[in-house]
């Protein structure tokens, strides 16, 4: 791909953008057309029986807090009422007022928010949070939703609050995986104390920036009366259609939320609502070729990869490969050296047994960030809908049973031109019941939940990565007829996985909270799972189906259990000690189980968390601080997902501080402490990867192989050997937030990342980086104002990406410095 050409592909994307940004316009201007019933900013009713605040206090918690302040009751960690500061586990909040005054965007901007959430690159995409150094999960409305490592991005603006859970999930919302989660809680009617709004209000805005970003945003919400009784209704949009940094990438992105709470009788309630999203965009893989002075200076190794397009159609089939010979050489077995090291290959190796991996035209320039993987055909296309309608009666004597329905389905599809394509048609139904008792006496305060729940998942799930060669292209030039590959979503065949299935988990769960007067509160639970497995091979889509099963079922259950107690000490400090076990699934990134795993049993496993800690909350719960340590790690460790579920331990530190020092200014700072240990690798003594340039010591000559993939066994001699990789060991952050009375605010946030380095075998470190971002907002009568810089100080850096496999071939780099400005109406 010439620069002419990028720059041709470049003006056409901007006269789309133009043309839908327009139609955009329209549409927001409709939705907000439905609720222009108040002409200035709308205010919340205060909370039901609490004291009638004063204009200073209200300043405190809108213009100063941000509601960032842990002092709110969350239900998404334990699911009784209780704060951060009384519940005993690392947890933190994120709100709409943090969001939208740091012009929070992403997941990767969560960092400096909260501690233990750093996250590596899963191909671009913000899927979800790395947290405590191994992938995360995402729940909507404390329901665990499908996967999500690098299907689409979270959509971060759509929510009110996002709680960052670290750990596994309580007993009560069923397996989970190891390092955490996070819950999105959507937009609703209700203000802050769950009382229905009074009066419609709403907003606005357009937000544009660096790159061609352009993002339109509008939001409704307000009362009805349907029928005699209480309705309250949120309606949200969103519509993205942006360049981007990087050459042959662009995101077209529309979020359609909708949130609806009918209070039928004084006892009875219903909520439900739903979220649809349909993401248009492309993976990321970075620069291949990697090296150390491609890190240090930007020095890339250039050639043209040799020809096999043999029939003429500009892509490169399978048959075409294999026509030649073997282009992923594992270990020098060939070449008569028998060994898995890369220090095994030579010169020599290559050039006698598999010539045709070398390349031409060979020599070295300097790449721009722009040059990455992505081809000009590659799309990552996903539709995502999330639904859910709860029952919730109030019996009396604080007596509740709550009935919740929970749908959320995925259609992706995902193509890249280097060797790699996906598709996953999968969808969740779970239904669970939650009856909450509380018992209050001169005592304490006692509750109970009892919980059955039935989830159904269904998955049709395709890879293909057979012949997934990085290196073929030279991303100084771009894809040509040498390295565009023929992938099997383009011709529906020679697929390396192609499988359909269903699991159902049928599970029980009881928790109890006691609370008594004197300071001490003991949370116990319990949860056993039983989970049902069918799988089905289709054989007629794969390239090789021998030796493969055509099918395979199985049941296997798993117990959780939750021992937590923390303790009120005099001066507002809680010392709380958990421990806990939980169920995990194992399943793949398009929620699919192999069949083999399915007649092993080798689908469910658990993992163990001991955690201790002490948090406080004093001046008014004006300063909240709090401090972690802890141990978890995986029960079975030759049971393990490596792209979304990981065999590992985790051992660490965590450290949070929030300070609304008044109406005007919030401090936040954390400090994250985290070394990350794949168990499988280290009970092996070995593990699998690809071999990068900086792994084959004893090959002089890089260009030799370049046209192909070598690979091997990586070593793991000791514990330390296998610490995942691209995780920082030390990560520091810090944001403030001043606001003046006369509407202007400013913002910055910071996050210090440790060195790193970019994969398992540990040839190429990444450097340390200090990223910045600073904002200024004015609002005035109904209008808002705001202006983001990202990445202020225009630092380098770079993000791991899939350390384990493509660590030492593959890495991101990060972009320069953004700016992003927004105006918002509200009314």
């Amino acid at each position: 791909m010439t620069e002419t050409s990028f720059a041709t592909g470049t003006s056409q994307a901007a006269a789309s953008h133009g043309r839908l940004r327009r139609s955009v316009l329209s549409a927001a201007a409709l939705l907000c057309c439905t609720a222009m019933t108040a002409p200035a900013f709308a205010q919340t009713t205060p909370e039901p029986d609490a004291p009638a605040k004063t204009d200073a206090d209200q300043d405190i918690v809108v213009t100063g807090s941000l509601n960032a302040m842990p002092d709110k009751n969350v239900g998404s960690i334990f699911g009784f009422n209780k704060t951060l500061v009384e519940t005993p586990r690392s947890a933190s909040t994120i709100s709409s007022e943090q969001i939208e005054r740091f012009g929070i965007t992403d997941i990767y901007d969560l960092v400096a928010q909260a501690p233990g959430t750093f996250t590596n690159s899963f191909f671009g995409v913000g899927g979800a949070l790395d947290i405590r150094g191994t992938p995360g999960e995402v729940y909507f409305r404390g329901v665990r939703r499908l996967d999500n490592p690098g299907n689409y991005p979270t959509p971060i603006a759509a929510s009110d609050r996002i709680d960052i859970v670290r750990g596994p999930a309580s007993p009560i919302y069923g397996p989970s995986k190891t390092g955490g989660y996070m819950n999105f809680v959507p937009k609703s009617a209700r203000v802050k104390g769950g009382a229905l709004l009074d009066h419609a209000e709403g907003e606005v805005s357009y937000t544009g920036g660096s790159w061609s970003y352009n993002v339109i945003k509008a939001q409704v919400r307000g009362p009805l009366r349907v029928g005699g009784t209480e309705f309250g209704y949120s309606l949200y949009g969103e519509v993205e259609d942006s360049g981007s940094y990087y050459r042959n990438m662009s995101t077209r992105n529309v979020v359609l939320q909708a949130a609806f709470d009918n209070q039928i009788t004084d006892r009875l309630r219903v909520e439900f609502g739903g979220m649809y999203q349909k993401y248009d965009g492309q993976q990321n893989g970075g620069w291949n070729r990697l090296t150390q002075a491609l890190v240090d200076n930007g020095t890339y190794i250039t050639g043209s990869a040799k020809p096999l397009d043999t029939n003429g159609d500009g892509q490169i089939a399978p048959n075409e490969f294999t026509s030649v010979g073997t282009f992923s050489p594992f270990g020098t077995f060939a070449c008569g050296g028998g060994s898995t090291s890369a220090a095994s290959f030579t010169n020599a190796c290559f050039t006698g047994t598999y010539p045709y991996l070398g390349l031409t035209n060979t020599g070295t320039t300097t790449l721009s960030r722009k040059n990455v993987l992505t081809g000009p055909n590659d799309f990552l296309k996903n539709v995502a809908k999330t639904g859910y309608f709860d029952i919730i009666f109030d019996a009396g004597n604080d007596l509740e049973i709550k009935n919740q329905l929970f749908y959320d389905g995925i259609r992706n599809d995902n193509n890249n031109a280097y060797g790699f394509s996906q598709f996953h048609r999968s969808y969740v139904i779970e239904d669970k019941i939650v009856a909450s008792k509380t018992i209050k006496s001169d005592i304490g305060t006692f509750s109970i939940q009892a919980s059955p729940s039935i989830r159904y998942t269904k998955f049709l799930h395709g890879d293909d990565f057979t012949f997934e060669y990085f290196h073929r292209v030279d991303l100084s030039v771009g894809y040509t007829p040498l390295s565009d590959r023929l992938l099997s979503n383009e011709c529906g065949c020679n697929y390396t996985d192609y499988l359909k299935g269903h699991y159902t988990d049928y599970g029980a769960a009881a928790l109890v909270d006691l609370d008594f007067a004197f300071g001490l509160d003991v949370i116990l639970g319990g949860r056993y799972d039983q989970i049902d497995v069918s799988s089905t091979n289709m054989l007629g889509k794969l390239r090789v189906a021998t030796g493969v099963a055509q099918s395979g079922s199985g049941s296997k259950g798993g117990w959780s259990y939750n021992g937590s107690i923390s303790y009120k000490l005099p001066f507002g400090l809680i010392p709380y000690g958990t421990i806990s076990r939980q169920t995990t699934v194992i399943a793949g990134q398009g929620s699919e189980i192999a069949a083999a795993d399915a007649t092993g049993g080798t689908f469910i496993t658990a993992s163990k968390l001991y955690e201790g800690g002490i948090k406080g909350s004093w001046l008014n719960n004006k300063l909240y601080a709090a401090l972690s340590v802890y141990k978890q790690e995986r029960v079975d460790h030759n049971i393990q997902s490596s792209t979304v579920n990981q065999s590992v331990e985790t051992q660490g530190l965590e450290a949070e501080a929030r300070w609304s020092v008044d109406k005007h200014l919030l401090l936040t700072a954390a400090y994250t402490r985290t070394k990350v240990y794949n168990l499988t690798f280290l009970d092996a003594g070995s593990t699998f990867s690809f071999f990068g340039i900086g792994d084959l010591v004893n090959v002089t000559n890089p260009t030799l192989f370049l046209g192909g993939q070598p690979g091997g066994l990586v070593p793991i001699p000791n514990k330390e050997a296998s610490r995942r990789q691209g995780i920082p060991t030390n990560l520091y952050s810090a944001t403030a937030s001043y606001a003046f009375d006369n509407g202007l605010a400013f913002t910055a946030s910071l996050a210090q990342v440790d060195s790193v380095y970019s994969g398992q075998s540990r040839v190429v470190k990444l450097p340390a980086y200090t990223l910045v971002d600073l904002g200024v907002s004015y609002a005035r009568d109904n209008w808002l104002f705001r202006v983001v810089v990202k990445n202020a100080t225009d630092a380098v850096y770079y993000r791991a990406n899939f350390t384990e496999l493509f660590g030492s071939t593959i890495v991101l780099p990060e972009k320069p410095r953004s700016f992003q400005a927004s105006v918002t109406y509200k009314f």
